[in-house]
């Protein structure tokens, strides 16, 4: 068999129970997620699956790294910020041998459409870790429609030039994938795959859905914290779903969907208006409602349809399974802390041993994941979960299972020592607080 094409599609901010194939609640509109839930149907779901933070940034550095996102000094911004446009140090480094730049040198043409969000140009951008064509945003967010950031700066570009286009964002992303694979399909069958990452802004703030034009133009902070229902956030997800229709429907027509690997995930759990049930917290929480997300996998020569499996994984784990599946070769300077998942694609009822680490600056939280269990710390509470008989995280078996607890919390203290420290001035940035709404 010939390298497949990859596509890994990420979503933004959306919830472990935000897709149909997930649990999730019908719209008014009728179901949230058909396209996604066909890929599910005719390929892989994952029921154990994590990000790699539970913010955004922190989880696409581990995304291009294969790493911890702690080994780069970007990685520790929870998340970067647009204040940090025209540093030197809070972004990729070029030097770092990434997903994109590996395939690359593996045969693939590559492209990024849709959020960077790991530092600015000049010193940093996707045309310089990997990426051969960019279409899309440099921060972590914009209006969908005047796709300004929050400092109120224009921010759609080609490559790296300013670029204007009329219209919703997540429409112009999924039109500009679908030309992607129509532009690449005849060398795609000639021998020369492609690797597209397709980085949706949905169902990140603010509230808006194709319909939402006149809600831009009266929006006075892109955080929305007027605004938004979980009508409008089920439109923005059914929107973004029909973009990846868009492109299913592109691979059919090209004679390319039983060769391509896609991939659908979050970058992070979901914020304000998301479902994450049964599982407590979300966006910037090391409860598993801010780090379990979607995993779909799509692979009709390889994955049998219907496959569920409940495989333990990280952002990271998917990258180096990506770079496996295409033929890559890691840099022996970089080796990876992700672990390739390749065998479970093809054999879904496999599993194998996957500890499972985290970190956050904010409120001082750490997690660990072993088997079935799980040690967590936040601000100064430690607890051990049994998560197989308690995924909402209610029942603290601390004292019950103390040698347990122990040793992982050794456990823990142990790896974090193989990652370097957060330094003093690494920056949290919350989006609201309880004056804005109430906690969960």
């Amino acid at each position: 068999m010939n390298q497949p094409n990859i596509i890994f599609i990420l979503a933004d901010d959306l919830g472990f129970a935000d897709l149909g194939c997930y649990g999730a609640r019908e719209s008014v509109w009728g179901p949230v997620s058909p396209h996604i839930d066909s890929l599910a149907a005719g390929g892989l779901r994952m029921t154990q699956g994590y990000a790699n933070s539970p913010v955004c940034s922190p989880t696409r550095f581990a995304l291009m790294t294969m790493r911890y996102q702690y080994r780069v000094r970007g990685g520790m911004e929870e998340p970067i910020n647009s204040k940090s446009k025209g540093s030197t140090t809070l972004g990729l480094p070029p030097e770092i041998p990434t997903l994109p730049s590996l395939l690359k040198q593996a045969g693939y043409s590559t492209a990024l459409i849709g959020k960077w969000h790991l530092g600015y140009p000049p010193a940093f951008g996707p045309l310089r870790s990997g990426y051969e064509d960019f279409y899309g945003i440099m921060a972590g967010g914009v209006d969908y429609f005047s796709h300004c950031s929050g400092k109120g700066d224009h921010d759609l570009f080609i490559g790296e030039q300013e670029h204007h286009d009329n219209g919703y964002l997540t429409d112009l992303l999924s039109h500009r994938a679908v030309g992607y694979i129509n532009s690449k399909a005849a060398s795609a069958k000639s021998g020369k795959p492609f690797f597209m990452s397709l980085h949706f802004t949905a169902p990140h703030w603010p509230w808006e859905t194709r319909d939402d034009a006149e809600v831009s133009a009266k929006i006075g902070n892109l955080f929305h914290l007027d605004g938004g229902s979980i009508h409008t956030y089920h439109r923005m997800i059914q929107q973004m779903d029909e973009g990846i229709g868009w492109v299913i429907q592109s691979l059919q027509d090209n004679g390319l969907l039983d060769n391509t690997l896609i991939v659908f995930t979050s970058d992070n759990g979901g914020e304000r208006f998301s479902d994450n049930w049964p599982l407590v917290g979300g966006k910037m929480d090391l409860t598993e409602g801010g780090i379990r997300v979607p995993w779909v996998a799509h692979w009709p020569a390889v994955i049998p349809a219907g496959s569920v499996n409940s495989q333990h994984c990280m952002t990271m784990d998917w990258s180096a399974t990506l770079l496996d599946i295409g033929g890559g070769t890691p840099h022996p300077d970089y080796p990876l802390d992700g672990v390739s998942l390749r065998e479970v694609l093809s054999a879904p009822d496999k599993t194998f041993e996957r500890p499972l680490f985290w970190r956050m600056n904010h409120r001082h939280q750490r997690a660990m994941r072993d088997g079935d269990w799980k040690y967590l710390k936040v601000d100064e509470n430690e607890y051990l979960f049994n998560l197989a008989q308690d995924e909402r995280e209610r029942a603290n078996l601390s004292a019950k299972e103390s040698v347990r607890f122990e040793s992982m919390r050794k456990r823990y203290l142990e790896w974090e020592r193989t990652v370097p420290s957060i330094p003093q001035d690494a920056v949290v940035s919350l989006v609201y607080s309880p004056k804005d709404m109430p906690q969960r």
